[in-house]
């Protein structure tokens, strides 16, 4: 048995904090459900004294989710359920959209209506997908699946980013190293080197020269990658520009980005059609969470073949942005009326298939990194092994 940190709600809008018994954390929402509460957040020990400095707004957003879908689903009307989350919410930010969010409802608006004032936190998804969940009458229900929509996303972004961490890492020290030794170390040589007034090998004139530029010039050579930087910038942002540099990406890292693209279009498009979305409607929200312009332009053709009623697995196809399993998986679930269920059959086996790439790219990435700064600093030290030798006349 052990101990869980838990915040619950009356079915009168109190709310209730303390610690319970229970097997695991699956357990301890049961024991808390069959005394007569609602669950709103259970954690271990561990988690729940953990106090974090900083939350993202859409940790923020995962949170309102599963709060917001626990007490709706135990029957609270959704004017109650939200009050009582902005009396609980710790972040100051989250009190505050869900304070405006109220008062538009009690002005009026729509549940949807009210979110879409808050473009920035609430993405058209998001919106669209409640606004279904409001025609059908089951707003709780689709709130559960982007509950499940944002876990996933929120654990597939964490795997990237902790795939890279490392490589980024070793990018910093390395760069930073190699630094040093130009503008720090080398420069205390290039003196000794001079006063004893020997010709040098080629190698290190041109390593001692290189050096020299660099701690004369630094300035110059910051301001030029500055400026480069902002050009590549300005350049990605145009629509031409960010349409090159993602055809680029696509041909460099083709395997993971389509793996990638794939999993965020099909989770997408399932939730959607999931949640009752119209199709047309489902496939415009779903080309917004694709990031490589040449497979969102490529999405455009679907969408025209829906419209005129040849159905997405085909205009897919013929798009060629997808995996070819992907595409038989769609065919599939499109034949047999089961497309919403076989698209989130796609994102999970591509999401798992994703992991395994990032990790075969991860395992390639790093021993070419560390090679690549071994053969700079290797240049370096020899080129300073070969003066020394070449002074002292010992043979090389």
């Amino acid at each position: 048995m052990a101990i869980f940190s838990y915040r619950a709600a009356t079915a009168e809008g109190t709310v209730l904090e303390g610690v319970i018994d229970a097997a695991d954390e699956k357990a301890a929402v049961e024991r808390l459900r069959n005394s007569g509460v609602i669950p709103l957040k259970v954690t271990s020990p561990k988690e729940g004294t953990k106090k974090l400095s900083f939350r993202s707004s859409k940790a923020d957003l995962l949170t309102f989710t599963t709060e917001l879908s626990a007490l709706l689903g135990a029957g609270l009307p959704l004017d109650r359920g939200l009050n009582i989350l902005a009396e609980i919410s710790e972040s100051k930010e989250t009190k505050e959209f869900i304070q405006s969010i109220l008062k538009s409802i009690r002005e009026g608006s729509s549940f949807s209506e009210a979110l879409q004032q808050h473009p920035k936190i609430f993405p058209r998804i998001y919106v669209n997908m409640v606004r279904a969940g409001e025609a059908g009458g089951v707003l709780d229900v689709v709130l559960d699946k982007l509950n499940d929509f944002l876990e996933s996303s929120k654990e597939l972004k964490d795997h990237v980013v902790s795939a890279m961490i490392y490589p980024a890492i070793l990018i910093v020290t390395g760069g930073a190293s190699i630094a040093v030794l130009l503008t720090f170390v080398l420069p205390k040589f290039t003196t000794i080197f001079a006063e004893l007034g020997k010709t040098l090998p080629l190698p290190t004139q041109i390593l001692l020269t290189f050096s020299k530029g660099l701690q004369t010039y630094w300035w110059l050579v910051l301001a030029a990658v500055i400026a480069a930087w902002i050009i590549f910038r300005n350049a990605v942002k145009s629509g031409p520009g960010r349409y090159k540099w993602d055809a680029f990406k696509l041909r460099l890292l083709s395997d993971v980005i389509r793996k990638l693209e794939t999993a965020r279009f099909c989770r997408t498009l399932g939730t959607l059609i999931k949640s009752g979305v119209p199709l047309l409607q489902a496939l415009n929200n779903s080309k917004d969470v694709i990031n490589n312009q040449v497979i969102a332009s490529a999405i455009d053709s679907v969408s025209k073949g829906a419209k005129e009623g040849k159905g997405i697995a085909l205009p897919l196809t013929n798009a060629r942005v997808f995996p070819p399993l992907a595409l038989s998986m769609i065919k599939v679930g499109e034949e047999t009326g089961q497309l919403d269920d076989m698209l989130l059959k796609v994102a999970t086996t591509y999401e798992k298939s994703l992991r395994i790439a990032i990790k075969r790219f991860v395992s390639f990435l790093e021993p070419a990194m560390i090679l690549g700064m071994a053969l700079v600093i290797g240049f370096i030290v020899i080129s300073m092994l070969m003066a020394i030798f070449t002074i002292t006349d010992l043979p090389f």
